[in-house]
């Protein structure tokens, strides 16, 4: 812990604190959200690498402990082709679209988000039968893509479980388990290009307390306001991402 305190400032070490306990909160409620949160902040005090390590790290690490309660509703059917396509993605990504314009394609990226979400805000939710498969892998080679080049994978993903996956149970349970299994490949390829550093490692020892806690909290909330207002909440920050983004494309 003394090496964490001589890292930052007291205002600066509960910074980091509030906003792993705020983040996890968003993440334990919609089953993503995490790193819009974190990763800015995280970033105010470590270096860009840093930030996302830690961020990949803390959301792994809390997925993984806090496994039972979201365990049972996970949707197994679902994940093999988002899987192995988020895989090869994931491979292309890092070595062939590191070299793309990053602003253009985070503009590209929250643009579509946002149009996704105003049609799925308009769209009556339904029973849809099991995604075809060529869809299925689309969507994790597109979030892979977006994983390898730019560590944003979620815009995709979230969509897909919005569209397919109409229990709010089984959507959330998805999201949290493929960003678990995603963050996973994300580590070990940090760690194969030699960005992985003992400060972020450190800060988790530190930050991953107040992550349960706010893991306990976004669960509570989940449960305690039914599935009824999960879709909403879950499109409007679906449409925070997107502006973010947007933002983030127009400030680069």
């Amino acid at each position: 812990m003394e090496q964490v305190l001589s890292m930052l400032t007291p205002m600066q070490f509960a910074m980091v604190g509030a906003a792993a306990f705020a983040a996890s909160t968003l993440r334990a409620f919609t089953g993503f959200g995490f790193a819009l949160i974190a990763v800015p902040v995280f970033s105010l005090f470590l270096s860009p690498a840093n930030a996302v390590v830690l961020s990949a790290t803390l959301t792994l690490s809390v997925s993984s402990i806090t496994y039972k309660t979201w365990w049972g509703d996970f949707p197994w059917q679902y994940l093999p082709p988002v899987l192995a396509g988020s895989l090869l993605g994931t491979v292309v990504g890092v070595y062939f679209l590191s070299g793309l314009d990053a602003a253009d394609f985070k503009l590209w990226i929250g643009a579509s988000v946002l149009f996704a979400a105003l049609v799925l805000a308009v769209t009556k939710p339904k029973q849809r039968g099991k995604p075809p498969v060529a869809v299925s892998g689309t969507t994790g080679v597109l979030s892979g893509l977006m994983n390898g080049a730019f560590a944003i994978p979620g815009p995709p993903v979230i969509v897909y479980a919005m569209a397919y996956i109409n229990d709010a149970k089984a959507s959330r349970a998805f999201l949290i388990g493929f960003f678990a299994m995603s963050n996973a490949v994300s580590l070990v390829m940090f760690q194969v290009a030699g960005i992985v550093t003992a400060a972020p490692l450190l800060m988790l020892m530190a930050a991953l307390p107040l992550s349960l806690l706010g893991d306990r909290a976004g669960t509570w909330l989940f449960h305690k306001v039914g599935a009824g207002s999960y879709r909403p909440i879950a499109l409007f920050v679906t449409g925070v991402l997107g502006f973010a983004n947007i933002l983030s494309g127009l400030l680069s």
